[in-house]
């Protein structure tokens, strides 16, 4: 599985996607005096909360700001969704929670998906913790909202085809 492409270059008006805030839109590229020298900076608009970020075009690899997935990378997707080889073993809830968090902040959709699908496949086996509950919702909706740009479809029909994997198995 190659993560997404990542790209060197963005214009205003395309989506990437930033780890852990999902997928934005460029609105402008600005120069800015930073410690005496000159530097460009990706202005972004993280599509679900409108926060604006700014990110050095020169960083913008090593933060791991990247292109939104194809559609073969989405078929990938959905392979590790139906994917039932998730054990867990008697980890405590905050072990858990912080791995679940370190796969989220890689910015890997790959790895967001795994998140969703364990902490889906946990909750029909016993009670998640009030973390894990915001965790299952934020790596729900960082997969949704970008499979959904991707494909130009809605939310509400991508969440169909994610909740129809788990009720089927």
């Amino acid at each position: 599985m190659d993560q997404a492409r990542s790209v060197s270059e963005f214009k205003v008006g395309d989506k990437a996607v930033y780890p852990a805030q999902g997928v934005a839109e460029v609105v402008s590229i600005e120069e800015r005096d930073i410690a005496g020298a000159r530097q460009r900076f990706y202005v972004l608009r993280i599509l679900d909360s409108e926060r604006k970020i700014m990110v050095p075009v020169k960083n913008a690899g090593t933060v791991g700001l990247r292109e939104v997935i194809c559609e073969d990378e989405i078929r990938e997707i959905f392979e590790i969704l139906r994917e039932r080889t998730v054990a867990f073993d008697n980890q405590t809830w905050n072990r858990r929670y912080r791995g679940f968090m370190d796969k989220i902040k890689t910015g890997s959709i790959y790895d967001v998906a795994e998140v969703l699908r364990d902490l889906y496949r946990l909750k029909t086996e016993k009670s998640l913790s009030f973390g894990e509950k915001r965790m299952l919702e934020s790596a729900r909706t960082l997969v949704v909202k970008e499979i959904a740009v991707s494909l130009g479809r809605t939310e509400d029909s991508v969440i169909a085809e994610i909740e129809a994997i788990f009720t089927a198995n």
